[in-house]
């Protein structure tokens, strides 16, 4: 077998090694940040990428609450919920939503980058933001 066959061989779910990513978002635009988590969290920084197989990697973000957008959208962006209920919509700005809980705009950003197919909800869990710089996930890189 040559390695032009070895190579094109099909990855198997058993195969893939899932890494973990540290990322600091003190001090940086959201727009900027956010393609890159997403790029890690579908796995297509890997040579092995294929779009039917979730084989991406986990994501931790840190100081979630020092995160940045440009002009004056941090009033004018609004985030809305909706019960589904007459008088149900819920809004709040950007702003506010950071002082509330930081880790829901990058959570709500990241959600809204990513392909709307079956392996959304597992790639979200994949992602676990911190407002600040602790996080219980520190042996995940110790080795690193």
């Amino acid at each position: 077998m040559n390695k032009l066959t070895q190579s094109t061989k099909p990855t198997k779910e058993k195969q893939v090694v899932r890494n973990w990513h540290l990322i600091d978002a003190s001090g940086r635009v959201l727009g900027r940040l956010v393609p890159e988590i997403v790029k890690l969290v579908q796995g297509k920084h890997k040579t092995t990428y294929v779009p039917n197989m979730d084989i991406g990697d986990y994501v931790v973000v840190i100081n979630a609450s020092k995160v940045i957008i440009t002009g004056k959208k941090s009033l004018s962006k609004e985030y809305t919920n909706y019960s589904g209920y007459p008088g149900g919509l819920k809004k709040i700005n950007f702003e506010d939503l950071l002082k509330k809980d930081a880790r829901e705009v990058v959570k709500r950003a990241v959600s809204g980058m990513l392909a709307k197919n079956k392996f959304r909800s597992d790639r979200l869990n994949r992602v676990n933001v911190f407002p600040n710089a602790e996080h219980s996930f520190k042996s995940k890189f110790i080795n690193k």
